[in-house]
């Protein structure tokens, strides 16, 4: 490990960090182009295991704080996991057995629906709370082991998918769901890790120092998003804007892989 690609390590763990604090989300999605294109991990499933590993740390860590205000259901954040997480470790067997150029080309077109999902305003829940009866629990079943596959497959941490989930299976607003949420993002990512670890595609020195960045940069990025939080809808956008840039760019290098 040179200090030059320590220094890429870091700051690109920085960056993923920071987007994560500022926007609340999302910033996950960046880890694994990072990894390749930044860091220079040659291969793209060791990228999305090692990740995994930064994606979970720095969900629990967000989740400790959004616990200590308040903002998790702790009830349907459990039972959102548990079931996830199954489809977390379906959804990363099955994702280590496509070739990675194509996985990179599937994952580029990912991140073109999420960034034109980040472009978009995102308006307050403050809806009423469902019952939980019958009905609940298999909507809440089903889109955790949706969200959980694409979580695992993927190797993100799977936010974007996981609140609106949330808040369309048990009602909680939106604030309670991006809470909630962690919970699951966190522990989809260590099954995932876990999956490619066995493999041997994790690089652990690699992830630690990733982690580390992530960390300094989530509380940068919390910092500034109190500063700036009247504006949150622009820098949604702002950060769209640059997911689809990234997006163009993973599809342009992947192409070909995924024509043969």
């Amino acid at each position: 490990m040179t200090v030059q690609s320590l220094i890429a390590a870091v700051g690109s763990g920085s960056l993923v960090g920071f987007t994560l604090g500022l926007v609340g989300g999302g910033g996950s999605i960046l880890a694994t182009p990072l990894l390749l294109y930044a860091v220079g991990v040659v291969s793209p499933h060791v990228a999305i295991g090692t990740g995994a590993v930064a994606v979970s740390v720095n969900a629990y860590a967000n989740l400790v704080a959004h616990a200590r205000k308040g903002h998790v259901w702790w009830r349907c954040a459990i039972v959102f996991t548990v079931v996830g997480t199954l489809g977390a470790l379906s959804g990363s067997s099955l994702g280590m057995l496509v070739d990675g150029q194509r996985l990179l080309f599937l994952f580029g077109l990912l991140m073109l629906v999420v960034g034109v999902l980040m472009l978009r305003s995102r308006p307050v829940a403050t809806g009423a709370a469902s019952p939980v009866d019958m009905r609940m629990c298999l909507i809440t079943g089903a889109a955790a082991m949706v969200a959980g596959a694409a979580s695992g497959f993927f190797g993100i941490g799977g936010g974007f998918l996981i609140v609106p989930a949330l808040i369309l299976a048990t009602g909680m607003p939106t604030i309670n769901a991006v809470g909630s949420s962690l919970l699951a993002v966190g522990t989809f990512g260590i099954a995932t890790a876990l999956n490619y670890a066995r493999s041997g595609l994790v690089d652990w020195p690699l992830a630690a120092e990733f982690v580390a960045g992530g960390i300094v940069g989530g509380m940068l990025g919390m910092l500034l998003a109190t500063k700036l939080s009247g504006g949150r809808n622009a820098l949604n956008r702002v950060f769209g804007a640059l997911v689809l840039i990234v997006a163009a760019y993973v599809i342009y290098r992947n192409w070909p892989a995924f024509m043969v």
